[in-house]
């Protein structure tokens, strides 16, 4: 995958976990380091060996490959079987590489949530003090002029036998990860919920906490909070 760089000065260390933001953070990742013109890797991290993800991670990881075969990275770096601290963890691979730059991702699953608290930024400004931060967020607003819906709220999908139940606490029995936007002006949990499903992005109907049916509803995301910030 190594395509040789011009600008060896900057370098750029994506880090993705499961979940519906990693996609979006390697296209970050990309268009900076396009600009740069620099080397671009992406990271990441599990405590399982390798070979005993199940399919879900599974799937993910061959679509981070994709992405960065097609986006001419310089290397796709999985560290498995890891039970040290992510902070350390990314802190090793930057210096092996050089990184000046990294993209994380903000999001509510597994270990990852300790960004949102800002535990793994303090830690890895501890470790790697010259390096830039870009911290990314899923988009938590819709477009929709009338004010129809709330701002969005992190949600789980889980499996109930004629559909699916909204919840607000992960637990071991979630389907799906997502943003609910609910509707204004209502009294029960009615509205859109927005995550990623096959590698793409659905949006799909919500009444009274159940979705019926995984079908796509025709609602523009609004993606102008999507901003670094550190």
């Amino acid at each position: 995958m190594v395509n040789g760089k011009e600008r060896m000065d900057e370098s750029i260390l994506v880090c993705v976990y499961y979940g519906p933001n990693g996609e979006r953070l390697i296209q970050r990742g990309c268009k900076i380091a396009n600009m740069l013109d620099c080397p671009l890797y992406i990271l990441t991290v599990d405590p399982k060996p390798f070979d005993e993800l199940d399919a879900e991670k599974s799937n993910y990881i061959a679509r981070w490959k994709e992405l960065a075969e097609r986006h001419s990275a310089d290397a796709f770096i999985i560290k498995d079987k890891e039970s040290r601290p992510i902070s350390k963890v990314i802190a090793e691979v930057a210096r092996e590489k050089k990184i000046t730059q990294i993209v994380l991702g903000q999001t509510a699953q597994s270990r990852w949530e300790q960004i949102a608290k800002g535990s793994i930024i303090n830690s890895l400004l501890r470790e790697i003090p010259f390096v830039d931060l870009h911290i990314i967020s899923v988009a938590r607003f819709l477009k929709n002029p009338e004010g129809q819906y709330e701002k969005g709220v992190r949600a789980y999908l889980v499996k109930e036998e004629n559909g699916y139940r909204l919840i607000f606490n992960h637990t071991k029995h979630v389907m799906y990860e997502g943003i609910f936007f609910k509707e204004q002006g209502t009294d029960f949990n009615n509205g859109v919920f927005k995550f990623m499903k096959d590698k793409e992005t659905l949006q799909v109907q919500v009444h009274e906490d159940i979705v019926n049916e995984l079908t796509n509803v025709d609602i523009d995301t609004d993606a102008s909070n999507d901003d670094d910030y550190l």
